[in-house]
């Protein structure tokens, strides 16, 4: 008597998570690092989760959306391109961001690790009126941003609570009382239309 075996064979089926990446430069300059390998508007969100350093500076980016995916990230510099907003919340372990020269509006770094940020600057963004942060004196003394550019817990206030802050930035002076333009390495006096005033100096 034969007897007979019936091998089935069933297919392996693998899932991964995709993350979306809309912008094609900002797509293209992954493929250049290797972490995608087709210019689809998707990324393996494992291909990015454990990247550290991230240099993509004057690549004509205008949306960095997907790099919330980038939950190891460390470094970041952005530099020289076009980017209007910039969400870094789920950026919890960044160390340095230069997001310098770009068209930016808006930027949002309430990761709940403004202290762990030990460099950063956003100078030449002539639209950047607030950086939404955790931490706004850290922020205020350690970060290199124009002198236009403000730190809120919440930038976008809604109209509900009628709380409205009129502290507006008049002029920037040296120690010996010379108006002057915000520069590095040099300590600068802010004197605000409250009439409080505030050093600080930015280190490169």
């Amino acid at each position: 008597m034969k007897k007979i075996f019936l091998l089935f064979l069933f297919p392996l089926s693998v899932f991964s998570q995709y993350t979306s990446i809309p912008d094609t430069n900002f797509e293209q300059s992954l493929i250049n690092y290797g972490y995608d390998l087709v210019k689809d508007g998707f990324v393996e969100t494992s291909a990015i989760d454990t990247v550290t350093d991230l240099t993509i500076n004057n690549n004509n980016i205008s949306d960095l959306t997907g790099i919330e995916s980038f939950i190891a990230l460390q470094s970041l510099f952005c530099y020289d391109n076009n980017l209007s907003t910039l969400n870094l919340v789920n950026n919890t372990q960044l160390f340095e961001v230069t997001c310098s020269n770009n068209n930016l509006t808006s930027i949002d770094l309430r990761n709940g690790n403004n202290s762990g940020l030990w460099y950063f600057m956003s100078i030449n963004n002539p639209s950047l009126n607030c950086i939404d942060v955790d931490d706004v004196a850290y922020c205020e003394y350690n970060f290199a941003v124009d002198s236009w550019t403000s730190f809120s817990n919440n930038c976008f206030p809604t109209n509900i609570s009628g709380v409205t802050n009129n502290k507006k930035l008049i002029r920037v002076i040296d120690i010996h009382g010379r108006t002057i333009d915000p520069k590095l390495n040099t300590p600068l006096i802010y004197i605000f239309s409250d009439g409080s005033r505030e050093k600080r100096v930015f280190i490169q």
